[in-house]
């Protein structure tokens, strides 16, 4: 059940069919991803489709989870047979019989029966909640079940006269999380906070960023994680500049800075931390500069995410901040507001050198499932929302910059649980602060 109480993925199946029956009632069908080829005969390690481990807890490949809404209600899970052969190839499957039992089904079929046992499921239902646009291939298996149904009409069966996206139901569920959810997560962030620390203790002059990914890695595994939540950004001087950079294989060089975005993934559950700190161990003046306002701004939007306010609310905290510190350090002319205006609008000002937000909602997935907005209107936090709080300085060569921020990146990245009375840094136990740094490296 992956450290999670299989009693809560009962209750989230009834939640959606709840939710499917307020929406006048149907059939939901969620497939769970497919397994991809690598090249020739060889795969991809295997990750489950977040939205059908959120409803079933069930992580094998070859599955499709579907609930029924209505009187009475089903919840039905399709999954690869036992097979003697292939669990002695591939390994351990749970079969119908077993997996119906373990994770709290009414029924279980093999998912060779999937496309007989589908238009009988769809016949009658007012709705089809499926996410179209998924996987083209599932989409089709849905549209000949579709068209069997519309071809049995002089029968007296209809199909569903709407297509409704599952993902509108299940977005708003797992954007709060409960108490198991959040519990996993602290466990994530420790394991993480424990390879960020490993890493910059092992890094130093000469040393190239694949090593110290390699130190990332490492403490992922060891620490009882599955894998790397994303790739893992290792991006020493110039190279943090680059917001995605995950070539990781240049060397580390005195006087310049180390980026690392890294965050593993525990029990299906992702962790996601920046820290941004000198290859030798001392920040210099121009490098403490440009940190301390980052640094500044983190803490305006920290203070700023807190239940029932707009979700752009922190991300404009931490835009003020760094807006008035590149004034203040010659980065920009003008003035705060206009600085701010241009940045907005993507001509200029702040965004020159802070281009992204200033976080995202984070969960099953790194960046999770979830609107931002609803029409004009941001979404205000609530108590159980995990986002990160994430500001940012990228400073690349320019005659209109001074020369000593020059191929300076500094990114600081924290994941903030909201709680009734504001939130929580559920990494805030990796060093964060110059002072900080620089003692645990000197360690």
């Amino acid at each position: 059940m992956n450290g999670l109480d299989i009693t809560s993925f009962v209750a989230r199946r009834a939640r959606l069919a709840d939710a499917m029956d307020a929406a006048g009632g149907g059939v939901a069908v969620i497939p769970t991803a497919p397994e991809r080829a690598r090249n020739r005969d060889t795969h991809y390690p295997y990750r489950h489709d977040s939205y059908a481990f959120y409803v079933s807890g069930f992580t094998e490949p070859e599955a499709v989870i579907v609930v029924v809404a209505g009187q009475p209600r089903r919840s039905i899970l399709f999954c690869r047979p036992k097979h003697e052969e292939r669990e002695i190839w591939d390994g351990f499957r749970h079969g119908p019989d077993a997996a119906r039992e373990r994770f709290g089904f009414d029924e279980a079929h093999s998912i060779e029966e999937f496309d007989t046992r589908l238009p009988a499921l769809l016949a009658g239902a007012a709705n089809l909640f499926h996410s179209v646009g998924f996987d083209e291939g599932f989409d089709a298996r849905v549209t000949r079940a579709l068209n069997a149904v519309r071809g049995m009409a002089r029968s007296g069966l209809s199909a569903p006269a709407a297509i409704r996206d599952v993902r509108a139901m299940l977005d708003p569920m797992r954007l709060v999380k409960d108490a198991g959810e959040i519990a996993t997560m602290r466990g994530a962030a420790a394991i993480s906070v424990a390879a960020h620390k490993r890493a910059m203790r092992a890094t130093r002059p000469g040393r190239h960023e694949y090593e110290i990914e390699a130190e990332l890695l490492h403490a992922f595994r060891s620490g009882g994680a599955e894998q790397p939540a994303y790739t893992s950004i290792v991006a020493g001087g110039a190279n943090a500049c680059v917001l995605h950079y995950v070539t990781n294989d240049a060397p580390l060089r005195d006087g310049e800075l180390l980026l690392i975005d890294a965050g593993c993934e525990l029990r299906s559950y992702a962790s996601d931390i920046t820290r941004t700190f000198p290859v030798n161990g001392r920040f210099s003046a121009p490098q403490r500069d440009l940190y301390e306002l980052v640094l500044a701004a983190q803490a305006a939007a920290v203070a700023a995410t807190r239940p029932g306010t707009p979700y752009n609310v922190p991300h404009e905290a931490a835009v003020a901040v760094l807006a008035q510190g590149m004034l203040d350090l010659g980065l920009l002319q003008g003035s705060l507001d206009g600085v701010i205006e241009q940045g907005n609008k993507r001509e200029g000002g702040y965004f020159r050198f802070y281009m992204h937000r200033t976080g995202h909602w984070l969960g099953l997935d790194v960046h999770d499932a979830g609107d931002y907005k609803r029409g004009a209107d941001w979404l205000p936090l609530a108590a159980g929302n995990v986002v990160t709080v994430e500001p940012g300085i990228y400073v690349r060569p320019a005659q209109d910059v001074p020369a000593h921020f020059w191929n300076i990146g500094i990114r600081i990245e924290d994941d903030a649980l909201v709680t009734p009375t504001g939130c929580e840094l559920i990494t805030a136990d990796c060093p964060k602060t110059v002072a900080d740094i620089e003692a645990w490296m000197r360690g």
